[in-house]
Order: structure tokens, then C-alpha cells, then sequence
């Protein structure tokens, strides 16, 4: 039977700790906190909603960087919301006012309230619409259809 050495106690040629002494010996200094991590995982950001915590608002749902147009969902504000990089054109304008959309100056979006009777419509319309105004931007631009990017 061998027994645990301490610090203070010599060595003797008896006593050789087993592998699993040496291990436990050892000390192993926790990795440290690395500054770029990656954000919390799903599982965490579901832990994190159920207790209260707030998630980034307004959120993003979808974007396409080469026609510069992204689509955002604020649950805060109960609003579907699309940004341009630049002033889209006029056909573009005129096709978000028919669908309900108004200008937000101060956030400098396209803004569509959300009511709770017709949320999921709101949702997919504006999903819809998003799909359109962004093939009339790469149409306009001259650039190929391509994937469209999620956030």
C-alpha cells in the first residue's frame, strides 16, 4: 500500500506515487478567459430568456451586403423593419408604402408595425416583400442572383 506524499515529506525510493497520484498532484491551471469567445450558445440564450434576461433587440433576420438591404424583426417596438445601405429607388419607395411600411427618420428604416392578431402574416409578408426588394436591388445593380445570407 503506498501512501500520498505531501510536500513537506521526503522522497524515498519506496514510495512512487501511481499514475493516478501523479495526476492528481498536478496542478492544472483553468484555460483563461479568452476575449474573443464566441457569444452564448442556444441552449444558453434559452436559459438566459427564461430568466429574464433581454436578447438583442431589434434582431436580424435576414441580409443580402451586395444589394445592401437588410431585414430586421423589434419586439420591443412591435415593429418588421427593413434598412437600406443608400436611398433605395423610387419603384422601391412606392412598392414599401403600398405594403404599409413608413419612413422612421430618427432609426432611418423602413418600419412596419406588428399586432398580436396578425403577427405571423406580418412576419411572412414582410419576409416576402423583403425577397422582392432585394431581387430589384441586385436587378438594379446588375448583379447575379445569388443566396440570400441569414444573420
Amino acid at each position: 500500500m503506498s501512501r500520498k506524499r505531501t510536500p513537506d515529506q521526503p522522497s524515498t525510493d519506496s514510495e512512487t506515487p501511481t499514475a493516478s497520484e501523479a495526476a492528481a498532484s498536478t496542478t492544472v491551471e483553468p484555460p483563461a478567459a479568452d476575449a474573443a469567445a464566441p457569444g452564448p450558445s442556444f441552449a444558453e440564450r434559452i436559459q438566459q430568456e427564461r430568466k429574464g434576461a433581454k436578447l438583442p433587440d431589434p434582431f436580424g433576420i435576414a441580409t443580402d451586403a451586395l444589394a445592401g438591404v437588410r431585414l430586421f424583426e423589434s419586439r420591443q417596438d412591435r415593429q418588421m423593419a427593413i434598412k437600406f445601405d443608400e436611398k433605395p429607388s423610387q419603384d422601391i419607395i412606392d412598392l414599401l408604402k403600398e405594403e404599409g411600411y413608413r419612413w422612421n427618420p430618427r432609426d432611418k428604416i423602413w418600419a412596419h408595425p406588428v399586432r398580436s392578431e396578425s403577427a405571423r402574416a406580418t412576419r411572412i409578408e414582410a419576409e416576402q416583400l423583403y425577397q422582392e426588394v432585394r431581387s430589384m436591388i441586385r436587378h438594379d445593380k446588375g448583379i447575379e442572383a445569388g443566396p440570400e445570407v441569414p444573420f
